[in-house]
């Protein structure tokens, strides 16, 4: 089917609705139904079936090249040059390039990236989510979950994993919330990028003359078979995976909360059963996933669901619709943390799966967690309604979070 009904009219513009930025699980739905490949008359496509999506992201024909996808983004809008300048300074990492290039710089930073650091890292953020916690109920409900657990979280984590010195964290968080608004204000992310640029310059200079246990002496250090990564790409692989590892974690524990408040008794579930987080975390990432879609461009014509994506087409990949089809999902309205965890795209599929996947689950599962164990009555404080999402339809982002909550001797008691 290549057209919708005019009850769901052009899903380009859909996304940018009040109602999809509320809800956008109705629109994907009929899309799934309707027209799972579909073409706007912009000139894009938005894949919605989970099996298409699949397909997609293990097709190295949808290219994520830097070049390729800023090329195509200028040709349907100008006002994207800005936009493009900006990206080419950042310069090719992982998230930008194809093989044989990205099979590289993966095979590099996966030796300073490893699982078992992160998991070394897992008593420390359980310290820093005991405190968090005790700060928020030593202020008191009402409490913007967002502000006071979820975003100070990933960010502290990121930056003693890169060794990022305590007196510079707050300049560094301030350079992330420029970057968040960089399609908002070019000019103002342009002087973010300088100043992180040169922040992190110096860091790794002084890495290098120095090295110690953290991320960014890693990677000065990684190597095979004699190659290692050059410093422009040292610069490019430390910004990614910084700024990377702080927006998407708030995001993932702000709707893993929201989604355990909406539904009582998975709540209730967790409660009684703690040792479900692990599974819990994955079907959060399914339910209501921060990454709503990603995009690629079609380096050839790609054949894909019945139709055939023309080479140069921007194509978007829909892993918000993707977790809700039921042709994959049983059910998939309905939150389940007992899901089974087989075959899910919310961090991605293929060769570009999410590399900082295991932290952002550690830190999930330890602050949604610990918030279900220490404050055993946490519910909303404002109703449904009132709750705001932030205007990217391709990330799924509360403005805040708003929860309340028994501050009782007993439920300060950290177990």
């Amino acid at each position: 089917m290549s057209t919708l009904t005019t009850d769901v009219g052009d899903f380009a513009t859909a996304l940018q609705s009040d109602a999809f930025r509320h809800d956008p699980y109705p629109t994907y739905a009929r899309m799934r139904a309707e027209c799972p490949v579909y073409r706007a008359p912009q000139g894009v496509w938005y894949v919605t079936r989970h099996a298409d999506v699949e397909q997609a992201l293990g097709d190295l024909r949808l290219s994520n090249d830097r070049e390729r996808m800023t090329g195509a983004l200028v040709a349907r809008d100008g006002r994207m040059r800005d936009l493009s300048r900006l990206t080419a300074r950042l310069g090719r990492v992982m998230s930008n390039t194809d093989p044989p290039d990205h099979a590289r710089l993966r095979g590099l930073v996966n030796k300073a990236f490893t699982a078992r650091r992160i998991e070394q890292l897992r008593e420390r953020i359980q310290e820093v989510v005991d405190r968090l916690v005790d700060d928020a109920l030593a202020a008191g409900p009402p409490t913007d979950l967002l502000t006071a657990v979820a975003s100070p979280l990933p960010h502290t984590v990121v930056c003693e994993l890169f060794g990022i010195p305590d007196a510079d964290r707050d300049r560094v968080k301030e350079w992330f919330r420029g970057l968040g608004r960089i399609h908002e204000d070019i000019e103002r992310a342009e002087r973010v990028v300088d100043a992180f640029e040169a922040y992190l310059t110096e860091l790794a200079a002084q890495r290098r003359a120095e090295p110690g246990d953290d991320l960014i002496s890693a990677l000065v250090t990684a190597q095979a078979r004699g190659d290692r990564l050059t410093d422009h790409e040292l610069l490019s692989t430390c910004f990614l995976l910084i700024t990377a590892g702080d927006e998407t974690t708030t995001n993932l524990i702000g709707n893993g909360v929201l989604a355990l408040l909406r539904h009582p008794d998975q709540l209730a579930r967790l409660r009684a059963e703690p040792e479900l987080i692990r599974t819990a975390v994955d079907e959060m990432v399914r339910y209501d996933t921060p990454s709503q879609a990603i995009v690629r461009v079609a380096a050839e014509d790609v054949p894909l669901g019945g139709r055939t994506l023309p080479a140069g087409d921007l194509v978007y990949l829909f892993l918000g619709s993707a977790g809700r089809d039921p042709d994959r999902h049983e059910d998939p309205d309905r939150l389940d943390l007992a899901r089974p965890a087989h075959r899910r795209l919310g961090f991605g599929h293929g060769p570009h799966f999410c590399l900082g996947a295991p932290l952002a689950r550690l830190e999930t599962e330890l602050a949604v967690g610990t918030l279900v164990r220490r404050l055993p009555d946490l519910r909303p404080a404002v109703a449904p309604g009132e709750l705001r999402w932030r205007p990217n339809p391709l990330q799924r982002r509360l403005t805040a979070l708003p929860v309340t909550y028994t501050t009782s001797s007993t439920v300060r008691e950290r177990k």
